[in-house]
Formats: C-alpha cells, sequence, structure tokens
C-alpha cells in the first residue's frame, strides 16, 4: 500500500498520473472490501456473544490504527508533498478527501440533530453548506489554483504585497481554524466516550492521537489519502441506520424518497401531542416551576437565604431523629449543592428558569417540524414580527454559510493539491456529489427518527424503556434523560431531554439494529470529527510555520526546518485545542457557524476583490479584513450568552435588526467590502506587475473552462 503514495519515475506526466489513478483504485476497492469483511465479522462475534464494550474498543483501535497506518506511510519532508501533497491528488480522490474534509462532527452528528430540533428552520445549513461550493467553483477555487500558493495567507501576501496582508491572513485562519477545531475535538471525546465508556476528558486525548499521527507525519499528503479512508467509512456508516429505519417504517429502503410521507404522519402526532391531556399536566407541572423561579430571581439574595435555612433545617432534622443514612447524604448533598452566593444564585436559577419556559412549551419547545417560521405573516402585530425576525435569520444564517465555505482556509487548501486548475474545477463537482450524499440524506434522517420517538418512545413505561436510553444518560445527563414528572408511569414528550449531539450516533439503538451497527455509526462519526480536525490543524500550523516563520520571519529557512517547526507547532496547537474542547464551551453548531462567520468576514472581500478587481490594493484589503472580522466578533461577544460570560459582557443584549449571533458574518462580509473598495479607490493603485498577474490568473482559467 506504502507505493500508492509514489509517482514511478521515467513517466511522463500524464502516463505517471494515469498509473497513480489505476493504483489509487485499486488500492481503495481493496480497502472498501476489507472494511466490509471486517463489519461482517464483528456482526457475528457480536451474535457469538462479543461483549459492546469490545466491539467499541476494536472498531476505536482498528480505525485509529488504520489511519496511523496511512499516516506512517505518507510521511514526508518534502515542502510541496507536506503542504499540497506533491498536486498530483486526482479529482474524484480530492472531491472525497474534501467531502471527509468538509463533513466534519458538525454535519455528522449535528445536521440530523438540528434537524431534528428546529424542523424547517435546519434547512439553512443544508442550503447555506451546499451553496457554497457553488461559489468556490465560480468564484475562487480554479483561480487560487492558479495563483499556485501553499495557503490563503500565502495568497494575500503575494496579492497584495507586504507582510500586513499576510498577517492580517494569518490571524484570521488560525481563529476560524482553532473555532473549529475545538468543535471537532469535542465530538472525538463525545463520540470515544460513547464507544469505549472512558470518560469525555479521557476521550478527547485519545481521539487527538488518531489525529496527531496522520498529520504531524505526512501533513497534507498523509491527511488526504486518510481523508479518503476516512469519506468510505462515515458515508457507509451514515447511510445504513437510515436505511433500515426506512424499511423498518415503509419497507422502502430509499430514504431520502418517502421521508415526506412520514413527515405528514409526525405532522398529525404533533397535533395529538400538543392538545394530549398528559402532556398539559407536564407543561404545567414546568409552569409552575418557571413561575417559582421568576419570584425567586426578584429577590435573589433574600431567596437563596431562605432556601438555606430550609435546607440546612430539614438536615437537622433528619440528623436529630436518626433518619436512615440515604436520606441524611440527600439532604447533606442537597445543602452542598445550594449556591454558593447571591450572583451564583440568579446565574442558576436564570438557567433553569429558561429551561422550566422551553419545557412549558408545546414539543418540548420545539416548533411543528413543517412549520416555515415561527410567528404569523397574518396574525397580529407581534406575530407578523415574530414571523418576519424567524424568516431574516434564515436567510441571514445561508448568507454566511454559503460565504463561510468558500472562504474556509482548509477547504480552499485543497484544491491547491490537484494537478491543473482544470481538475480544480472538477474537484468541486465530485465534492458536491459526494457532500450530496448525506445532506440529502440528513432531513430523512431527522423525520424518521422524530416518527420513532413520537410513536414508540413516547407512551412508553419508565421501567420499560431502552437500554439506550439509560446508556446514554451515563454519556453525558445533559444529552438524554428522562424524569416521570407527573408521577403516572409513563412518559411523556416534555418528560425527556433529548440533545440534537446523539441523534445520528443513537440511530441504531432507536431502530432495534445490532449493536455492531452501532459501532460503525460511531466510528464514522469519529473518521467525520478525526479527517476535519486534521485539515484543521495543518491550516494552523502551515499558517505559523510556512505563513509566519518562513515568510515573515526567516526567509532562508531549509525545507526540513520548515517541516519539523510546522509538526511542532501542530502538536501545541491540537493540545490546546484539545484542552478547550474539554471544558465543554458551547454546542458544536455554533462553534462551527461563528467559524464561518470568522472565514466569511476575514477573508471572501479580500479573496474575491483579489481574483477579480485588479484595482483592489494591500491597504484597503487589510483594512477590510480588520473592519469585516472586527464588527463579527464584536457582535458575537456581546450578544451570545457563552461569549458575553466569557468576555465578563453585562450589559443588556441588543441585537441588530434581530439577527441571532450564529449569523454575525452578515455584518462583517458586506462592511468587508464597502471598506475594500472605497479605500482602493483613494490608495495608490497596486504595481503594474500585480495588475498583469490578476488578468494572467482570470482570463487564461477562463478560456481553458
Amino acid at each position: 500500500m506504502a507505493g500508492m503514495f509514489e509517482t514511478k519515475a521515467g513517466m511522463s506526466s500524464g502516463d505517471a498520473n494515469r498509473a497513480f489513478k489505476t493504483q489509487l483504485n485499486k488500492v481503495y476497492k481493496w480497502y472498501t472490501g476489507g472494511f466490509f469483511v471486517f463489519v461482517v465479522v464483528l456482526a457475528i462475534l457480536e451474535q457469538l456473544g462479543l461483549s459492546r464494550e469490545w466491539i467499541g474498543f476494536i472498531f476505536l483501535l482498528a480505525t485509529i490504527g488504520l489511519y496511523a497506518g496511512i499516516g506512517i506511510m505518507s510521511r514526508t519532508t518534502d515542502a510541496a508533498e507536506y503542504y499540497v501533497a506533491g498536486r498530483r491528488v486526482p479529482a474524484v480522490y480530492n472531491g472525497m478527501a474534501t467531502g471527509a474534509d468538509w463533513m466534519s462532527a458538525a454535519s455528522f452528528i449535528g445536521m440530523a440533530g438540528t434537524l431534528y430540533l428546529t424542523g424547517y428552520s435546519g434547512l439553512a445549513f443544508i442550503m447555506g453548506w451546499t451553496g457554497g461550493y457553488c461559489l468556490v467553483a465560480l468564484f475562487l477555487a480554479p483561480y487560487l489554483r492558479k495563483f499556485g500558493q501553499f495557503t490563503i495567507p500565502d495568497f494575500l501576501g503575494e496579492r497584495y504585497g507586504g507582510n500586513l496582508p499576510r498577517f492580517i491572513g494569518i490571524f484570521a485562519a488560525i481563529l476560524c481554524s482553532f473555532t473549529y477545531v475545538v468543535a471537532q475535538i469535542y465530538g472525538v471525546g463525545l463520540i470515544t466516550s460513547r464507544l469505549t465508556g472512558v470518560a469525555f476528558e479521557l476521550g478527547i486525548f485519545l481521539g487527538l492521537g488518531g489525529i496527531l499521527v496522520c498529520s504531524f507525519l505526512g501533513g497534507m499528503r498523509a491527511v488526504t489519502w486518510t481523508q479518503v479512508a476516512q469519506y468510505i467509512i462515515l458515508i457507509v456508516a451514515y447511510m445504513i441506520p437510515v436505511v433500515w429505519l426506512s424499511v423498518k417504517q415503509t419497507s422502502v429502503p430509499v430514504p431520502q424518497a418517502i421521508y415526506g410521507f412520514q413527515l405528514e404522519k409526525v405532522t398529525a402526532k404533533e397535533k395529538l401531542l400538543t392538545n394530549d391531556p398528559k402532556e398539559l399536566d407536564v407543561r404545567g407541572v414546568f409552569k409552575a416551576r418557571s413561575d417559582a423561579l421568576a419570584e425567586k430571581l426578584k429577590n435573589p439574595a433574600a431567596a437563596l437565604a431562605a432556601d438555606k435555612a430550609a435546607a440546612e433545617g430539614k438536615l437537622a432534622q433528619l440528623r436529630a431523629a436518626n433518619a436512615p443514612t440515604a436520606e441524611i447524604s440527600a439532604a447533606e448533598k442537597a445543602v452542598a449543592d445550594l449556591p454558593k452566593d447571591e450572583a451564583a444564585a440568579k446565574a442558576a436559577w436564570t438557567r433553569a428558569k429558561a429551561a422550566a419556559d422551553t419545557k412549558a412549551r408545546p414539543l418540548n419547545g420545539m416548533p411543528p417540524h413543517a412549520q416555515q417560521y415561527s410567528g404569523d405573516p397574518n396574525g397580529d402585530a407581534k406575530a407578523v414580527e415574530a414571523y418576519d425576525t424567524s424568516r431574516r435569520n434564515f436567510l441571514a444564517l445561508i448568507f454566511c454559510l454559503m460565504i463561510g465555505t468558500a472562504a474556509l482556509p482548509h477547504i480552499l487548501m485543497r484544491y491547491y493539491t490537484v494537478p491543473s486548475v482544470k481538475e480544480a474545477r472538477q474537484s468541486v463537482t465530485w465534492s458536491l456529489f459526494f457532500i450530496f450524499l448525506l445532506y440529502f440524506t440528513a432531513p430523512a434522517l431527522a423525520v424518521l427518527v422524530k416518527y420513532e420517538v413520537f410513536h414508540v418512545l413516547v407512551g412508553t413505561p419508565f421501567d420499560q424503556l431502552p437500554a439506550w436510553v439509560a446508556s446514554w444518560n451515563k454519556v453525558d445527563p445533559s444529552l438524554m434523560s428522562v424524569t416521570d414528572i407527573n408521577k403516572d408511569g409513563l412518559l411523556q414528550l416534555n418528560e425527556m431531554t433529548i440533545g440534537g449531539d446523539i441523534i445520528v450516533l443513537a440511530t441504531p439503538e432507536i431502530g432495534g439494529l445490532p449493536y455492531v451497527v452501532s459501532g460503525l455509526v460511531a466510528a464514522g462519526g469519529l473518521a467525520a470529527a478525526l479527517s476535519t480536525a486534521d485539515g484543521l490543524l495543518l491550516t494552523i500550523a502551515n499558517a505559523l510555520s510556512h505563513d509566519l516563520y518562513y515568510k515573515m520571519i526567516d526567509p532562508n529557512a531549509s525545507t526540513a526546518r520548515r517541516v519539523t517547526i510546522s509538526k511542532m507547532l501542530l502538536l501545541v496547537v491540537a493540545l490546546c485545542a484539545a484542552y478547550v474542547a474539554a471544558q465543554k464551551p458551547a454546542d458544536i453548531l455554533f462553534l462551527v457557524s461563528a467559524a464561518f462567520s470568522f472565514a466569511a468576514a476575514a477573508f471572501f472581500p479580500a479573496l474575491v476583490l483579489g481574483i477579480f478587481w485588479k484595482r483592489a490594493t494591500g491597504i484597503a484589503a487589510s483594512a477590510g479584513m480588520v473592519a469585516g472580522l472586527g464588527v463579527t466578533f464584536w457582535y458575537m461577544i456581546t450578544t451570545q450568552p457563552w461569549m458575553r460570560g466569557l468576555f465578563g459582557i453585562t450589559s443588556p443584549v441588543e441585537l441588530w435588526f434581530g439577527i441571532q449571533p450564529i449569523s454575525a458574518g452578515v455584518f462583517g462580509v458586506p462592511l468587508g467590502f464597502v471598506v475594500i473598495i472605497l479605500l482602493s479607490l483613494v490608495t495608490p493603485a497596486p504595481s503594474r506587475k500585480v495588475q498583469e498577474l490578476v488578468e494572467h490568473v482570470r482570463y487564461p482559467s477562463l478560456r481553458a473552462a
């Protein structure tokens, strides 16, 4: 297998590329067949009594071992191989690698979960992410390949001249890539802990080993061939349980074609659950809790003192009465769990009230799945405003995700690895196809799982709930928990908390499939997280070693020294990202979407104008990147709850036009364009050499198309 990464000497370039592609086809056919046999053998062993723990460990060790093997065989110190895989990756394989690089933990784990929880509005992610590849094909990929640099900051430095645009590009690339990679490593920890039963924090560092061994030794060369292998695993893992659920519910093995029929049944069930007397009882309990918390929040200090006195009084009574040890321990825990001071009490009660308010709404706080937007365009003023705001946020999110897709450095770097501009265009087409396979399936998966929950899980006695409910509760109670609120012994929808991040991972168990399929899906999710993390970490390390160190600090550094520094930086960045991910800073989808807004605001105006407008200047591009990124970052830290807490923002939240912080890039991108255009018109034009370079890059590639 090691020979697949080498080109035979003595061949013409065309013959060598054809032979290389033929060899790749042969290797990956054997790999796919071997993987299928591996899963079948594990399924047989499960029937013979192999435990779930062992199945999880075998999947984890086998897949990470496979990726490590490819990384070891692809090790290199050659700069072209390390940074751009020798610029000889065939379009179809680059499309698969891009698909794996793209389909991160957010896509594999979070996409269907978001659609499950938000219904129609979640389609903004699919429309934005897939639509962004049209922008990549039309405006960026072929032209960036024609420029021929290694990284996006490298392009900015060469196109705009001077180190300032390059340095701002380095900062922006690190910011959006680090934000994105934290989300991937969080996903790695979640999946690894589910596969093996180890603690979440330990799972992060186990998965980190798989990330590092691929990118550390061979750079883009190792990452590329690993990502092709990972794509095969993740797409097979994603499709099997969805097809099974489709067959189970409808006898049709094409979920994408029939989920509309299931959506009709889900909609009918939603109407029943909204008015079900037992659901109304549960919602009433949560409404009472919310009202009680609202009273406490009117005077937190007095409420905390009263709670403390009541808890300590109960503990004293139990001790005086020589109550059972278990009751005394529970009372001691209740005292210990009280907020430490007024500020802590206010924060805790505010969070609890928000959760109770959600649970007091119909359908567990979820909107009806087929409802386009919240509110009513034909209702009263409040309903009309809610409708307009919801629609505005839907369109703003699509905009940010599209522009962010077209500007993410780790995706654009992939198009430097193909042999020609023509193959860069073909590669984008293949990328869209491979991504489409998963994205076209995610809406179906969300509806099929919701049908299963509404029709099978809801109404089940608590003592007959499937084992996966308890097992996921052990992994993380915030992702899966059930409580008999109205004490009737039956599960109501509003008595269940289910996080979007487990919808895909729990699908095999929800559908009643053997545990080996759950292991396969977890391995697919791990492949998605690892593949994206590899690309992101490499982007950060290359920005620091190639663009900062080599281009700005030591232009005389040898190739071996540059590659060595990149590897060292990759290790440091990976450990920092793992530490941040272990703190569980925010949900995966927000972190990923924040990365898209950062990339869109920082890079898209500078890249597009740098390619299509030869008058754009370096000073203007630098100012535009700073302005776009600055306003995006400022809007996020002043409106997003987790970031407000991180930066100590206490002023009231003020949303601009009602736009949510997840779509902050909608303000940064237009500002970036305006600043670059206006400043370019009043600053000295770029040198004739740069203007001729822009013309040379644009028009030959257009003729070639």
